[in-house]
């Protein structure tokens, strides 16, 4: 199938330089997605029985009644004796399966077993500990029985747990009588101690659910042993199947599609007579890959069919027969299918007759020509015309043999009988695929040529990024990147060079005015001043000018514009396909989740503790908190060295207040200052550069000022907190982070790629703000002001409920104050809400203030600075919206 591996030529089998009968060696353990799918399953479980257990207190109750009533006819005996047999068997199973495999030499799976028990033991540990000492009381009784010497029965069973964990480790569960023999002792177990009343149902259930948790954990950390077929596998396999194989060369150069992880590995196989073959294997943990990107495709698409994300090695051998004989039989360019087999119970192989031919993208620019475009397009017409969707239309999947003739592989993606939804889909998907190698004209022009000018109108509405393929939406970002960068790079040397030209002729113009009459002098100043306001004018336009020159379309909107000029009147608004955003999902969960701590905080705060608040000092509070919209506004006009007005740019912080709240609070501020810079004169570059340095000069100084007053906190004379080990902890712990980036290369590329991104056309911009202390020194004055004006706030609010006898330090409500803002801006809830509001509590009850005073005092912080500028901020960002000041 679709790969640059030439098969050996004639004569060449024999040559162990060239072939091999095996792939290379398979690595000893794989990490199986499949087992990360059972922890991530298993973890839900468990979330799901403790709400249970937390929520439906009367529905276990009853269920327990329910056992109890059932179990008044059981013999006594009988209980007695069938909890003597389970106990004793629940241990001599495993020990009796772990002899069996020593002598069968597998080691390594019974240490994998000992390993997942002794985790699993540990984790039941702590989960009785944590349902003893912390948990809500609907969860102890959920979980426990009362003994009749005292006592409460134990939450989750120390050694159910790690037999179960210990069992699903070393794989019992493919040995039929193993497995169910010792199912048949647990239920039997599980029986004498639910009659008993030495358990409960749902303890039992948390218990099984821990121990297979654990287990797939395990499994999941150190690996398990691979048992992929290799080479000879597939050698003995071809045999058995008619044909005789002399080897199998593993096609290494084959590229894997970044949405398609389970398309198995290639072989080329030369036989003792005929053609040689491509043959696919895929087993059942390549099956797995892609499963959670599927899934949430599933979920965050709508109106769009896509196979099931988990589906038997059978029916995936299925479906791609099905296509292969499918999509030759429409005339389309399909590798033809001539034998399929199962390889093993875990494995599956497809034959194909051998193609030879180059993907794509392995093709250079100048060897795609309008012919190869033009007959792309017929392959997917002649599919279209049976109504069946490729899926996959990307560089690797569009072969090219040596004849020029174009072949279309991996159809295992496709679809049958597809609706006009998908495959307009398609033709968007390969309009961008071809758009990215020949450019939008060529594409659009051999698209019309072969399918309509209609139809390729209609795709109009699918030319948007999340219809298209992970790899192709990958490439069109870094695209977009490096327009972006050009973009940027073009206005920055304008302006360099207009400041370039102003100082050539501020030298050039330069007179010694000790000699030239006052009246003179008067009016070469006022032609100065004109000619520096005629100055600012030209540099303007010479930015619009080299802005307009480097500016480009991307390629969607390329393709588009050239289907317009065939059907101006064609749809272009996109079809909506995505159910729900990842950002707007992330921030639901998170907003619920913030929500139920925020009504549990309010609950838990007496109405007595309100009433009796110092009204004083909460007014000094909402004065602090309407004061820290002036100092936002220095802070960012600071690095502005534009003209933009001040008191708008009070107007818009308070905007900023509503925009907190409906997206992420690092995110949304940012966004609001650099649109209204952008309205108010200054170029987008510019004022994203702006807006970055005040962030960067932000950021310096939150460190700075945590470290400074974590000084101080250090020098007082309080037993209860000891900051000066606080400080010295922090710093090793940044020090040693630093060290891990720093010394991994993909991490330290990740690090530096977004530092750049966030931070570019900073220092240029720096370096105009120094030209002008003033503006430096409000900017920095601003941002000491903002944040002393929140802390002043927050200890306006303490000081409001402690009534004068409980209170701390301002440096410790400072470093408080500043950890919790670094929470709040790293979380992805709107606002922070829910990690700022859990931090700060934690750490005024850390530095010595009572929970009973830090709660209300939190929540009157939570409301002055977030909750309560809403509704203002609302009506400003609104206010500025229709001035389009925003």
């Amino acid at each position: 199938m679709g790969h640059d591996t030439q098969p050996p030529e004639e004569g060449e089998a024999d040559v162990p330089e060239r072939v091999s009968g095996d792939e290379p060696l398979l690595a000893a353990r794989v990490h199986r997605p499949s087992d990360l799918m059972r922890l991530l399953v298993g973890l839900l479980a468990i979330g799901l029985v403790i709400a249970i257990a937390a929520f439906a207190h009367a529905t276990t109750s009853g269920l327990e009644e329910d056992i109890n009533k059932g179990a008044v006819g059981a013999p006594d005996v009988f209980v007695k004796i069938a909890g003597l047999v389970s106990s004793i068997a629940v241990l001599l199973v495993p020990v009796a399966f772990a002899i069996e495999r020593l002598i069968k030499r597998d080691g390594l799976r019974i240490a994998d077993g000992v390993l997942a028990a002794v985790l699993a033991h540990g984790v039941t540990l702590a989960t009785d500990l944590w349902v003893a000492q912390a948990a809500p009381g609907t969860i102890q009784d959920a979980l426990t029985q009362p003994q009749s010497g005292g006592g409460l029965t134990d939450p989750v069973h120390n050694y159910l747990a790690p037999v179960i964990a210990y069992m699903t480790a070393v794989g019992m569960a493919r040995r039929p009588r193993w497995r169910v023999s010792l199912w048949v002792v647990l239920l039997l177990d599980a029986f004498t101690m639910l009659v008993a009343g030495y358990t409960t149902a749902l303890s039992i259930i948390l218990t099984v659910l821990i121990g297979w948790t654990v287990a797939y954990g395990t499994l999941y950390a150190v690996g398990s042993p691979n048992v992929r077929p290799t080479g000879q596998t597939l050698l003995a396999g071809l045999r058995r199947v008619g044909f005789r194989p002399v080897t199998a060369l593993r096609a290494e150069g084959v590229p894997d599609s970044a949405d398609s992880g389970d398309r198995g590995r290639r072989y080329i196989v030369t036989l003792e007579d005929g053609p040689p073959l491509d043959v696919t294997v895929v087993d059942r943990e390549q099956q797995a890959h892609g499963f959670f990107y599927r899934a949430w495709r599933r979920i965050t698409l709508r109106t769009i069919t896509t196979r099931r994300s988990i589906v038997s090695l059978r029916q995936a051998l299925e479906q791609e027969a099905l296509l292969a004989y499918a999509a030759i039989a429409a005339g389309a360019n399909a590798p033809k299918l001539i034998a399929t087999s199962e390889l093993g119970p875990d494995a599956v192989m497809l034959v194909y007759e051998h193609i030879g031919g180059r993907s794509l993208d392995s093709l250079d620019d100048d060897e795609i020509t309008d012919e190869l475009v033009t007959s792309a397009f017929r392959q997917v017409r002649a599919l279209q015309s049976r109504r069946i969707a490729h899926r996959r239309l990307t560089g690797d999947a569009i072969l090219v043999d040596r004849s020029g003739k174009v072949i279309l592989t991996d159809l295992r993606g496709g679809e049958i009988a597809a609706g006009d939804l998908i495959l307009r889909m398609d033709i968007a998907q390969l309009l961008t695929t071809l758009g990215l190698r020949v450019g939008a004209e060529r594409a659009v022009a051999a698209a019309v040529g072969v399918l309509g000018p209609d139809t390729v109108a209609d795709c109009l509405p699918l030319l948007q990024p999340i219809a298209l393929s992970r790899s192709t939406r990958a490439t069109l970002r870094k695209l977009a990147r490096e327009r972006s960068a050009r973009e940027r790079e073009a206005v920055l040397a304008a302006s360099e060079a207009a400041k370039h030209e102003r100082e050539l002729a501020k030298a050039a113009a330069s007179v010694d005015l000790k000699d030239v009459p006052a009246e003179k002098k008067a009016g070469i100043k006022a032609g100065a001043k004109a000619e520096k306001r005629a100055d600012k004018k030209a540099e303007k336009r010479a930015l619009d000018t080299a802005l307009d020159e480097a500016r480009e379309e991307d390629l969607l909107a390329q393709i588009r514009q050239q289907v317009l000029l065939i059907r101006p009147q064609a749809p272009v608004e996109p079809v909506r396909l995505e159910r729900i955003k990842p950002r707007t999902l992330v921030s639901l969960i998170a907003g619920a989740v913030a929500a139920y701590f925020l009504l549990s905080q309010i609950a838990r705060t007496p109405l007595s503790t309100i009433s009796q608040a110092d009204w004083r000092w909460v007014a000094a509070a909402v004065l602090f908190s309407a004061l820290s919209y002036v100092a936002a506004a220095m802070s960012l006009l600071g690095f502005v060295p534009e003209r933009v007005g001040f008191w708008r740019t009070v107007v818009a912080q308070v905007a900023g207040s509503f925009v907190k709240i409906v997206a992420p609070a690092a995110v949304g501020g940012v966004a609001l200052n650099t649109r209204f810079l952008q309205r108010g004169g200054v170029r987008p570059g510019l004022a994203v550069a702006s807006v970055g340095a005040s962030q960067l000069f932000g950021l310096g100084a939150h460190i700075l000022l945590l470290l400074s007053f974590g000084y101080l906190t250090g020098t007082e004379k309080s037993q209860s907190f000891t900051p000066s080990r606080t400080v010295i902890a922090g710093l090793l712990t940044v020090a040693v982070l630093v060290l891990v980036v720093t010394a991994i290369p993909f991490m330290r590329k990740f690090v530096s790629t977004r530092l750049r991104s966030l931070f570019a056309g900073v220092v240029p911009r720096m370096l105009d703000v120094l030209q002008r202390p003033m503006k430096l020194a409000t900017g920095i004055g601003g941002m000491l002001l903002l944040t002393g004006l929140f802390v002043l706030c927050l200890d306006a609010s303490i000081r409001a409920f402690s009534h004068g006898d409980q209170s701390v330090s301002y440096a410790s409500v400072a470093v408080v104050f500043l950890a919790g803002n670094a929470l709040g801006s790293a979380a992805p809830t709107p606002g922070g809400v829910g990690a700022v509001e859990g931090a700060l509590t934690f750490g005024l009850v850390a530095v010595g203030l009572p929970l009973e005073v830090a709660t209300p005092a939190v929540l009157l912080y939570r409301l002055l600075t977030l909750w309560i500028p809403v509704l203002p901020g609302w009506l400003c960002f609104n206010w500025l919206t229709k001035r389009e000041a925003l």
